[in-house]
């Protein structure tokens, strides 16, 4: 039997799902009245070619439309829980610690969202390289990925446990 992972759903703890639910809450409420009072202010100045807290509120206006947009779609497709585990089986919401072949440095994370960021652990997304090459993988095999320059590395699955928090 072969385990289905969705691609597309994003794992979330009730906590990063609720924090990041307030911060769309702002963003999309409070957050767009004080970017539309910074953009008036600033037009009230005078000359718009000339105008440069017209031309920063207006870049801030498109960051702040981003995120809500980001934001959005995080939450859409977020599950709010503890996705699917099997001890020994590299997957999110696993504690896993590689050892990276060739140099013998071992390195423990949190395979999860990267908007679970609170962790006391560095997380790792599964849909990064690293993630998306050991996903799956049991302890002791072992996955190649390719590095921003390049070159590939490869790792040896040391330990894959589900994550206790702290």
């Amino acid at each position: 039997m072969t385990e289905t992972r969705d691609e597309s759903v994003t794992w979330l703890t009730q906590e990063a799902y609720d924090r990041l639910k307030a911060e769309l809450d702002h963003l999309s409420g409070q957050g767009r009245v004080d970017i539309a009072k910074k953009i008036e202010a600033a037009r009230d100045e005078g000359d718009l070619r000339e105008n440069g807290g017209y031309h920063a509120a207006k870049e801030e206006q498109g960051k702040i439309e981003g995120r809500i947009i980001q934001l959005q779609h995080i939450l859409e497709t977020a599950r709010v829980g503890d996705p699917p585990r099997t001890d020994g089986v590299v997957g999110p919401g696993m504690t896993v610690t590689v050892r990276f072949l060739g140099d013998d440095e071992e390195v423990t994370f949190l395979l999860a969202s990267r908007e679970e960021s609170g962790s006391p652990i560095d997380v790792y997304s599964p849909k990064s390289p690293l993630g998306n090459a050991i996903a799956g993988k049991k302890v002791g095999e072992k996955a190649t990925y390719s590095l921003p320059n390049g070159r590939s590395a490869t790792v040896e699955i040391l330990e894959a446990v589900p994550y206790a928090g702290v």
